[in-house]
């Protein structure tokens, strides 16, 4: 099988597996963790009180979304120039030993 078919196939999975469960789960309302924690936690027990508040709200939910994206993509960022820096590092040092 050639590369461009094998891409053209993994690239059709991909795009399934990302917009599948937002077709099957169409009228679903999406929601954070924290939201159902907190949801979960008062119907368990109605007296809890958090420990703390947060101390800066964003105004509004795009923001939030846009800060927790920015997180990611810093992180993953960090994590991939360490591998890639890992990797040049181990093949620069093979080829000194050839």
């Amino acid at each position: 099988m050639k590369p461009l078919t094998k891409n053209m196939i993994l690239l059709f999975f991909v795009v399934l597996l990302a917009f599948a469960p937002l077709y099957i789960a169409r009228g679903a309302e999406f929601s954070g963790a924290d939201t159902q924690a907190s949801e979960m936690i008062s119907t368990l027990n109605s007296n809890y009180s958090p420990w703390f508040e947060s101390f800066w709200e964003p105004p509004s939910g795009e923001v939030e979304s846009f800060l927790f994206a920015l997180q990611a993509a810093l992180g993953s960022g960090f994590v991939f120039y360490y591998i890639g820096f890992k990797k040049g590092k181990n093949s620069m040092g093979k080829r000194d030993q050839t």
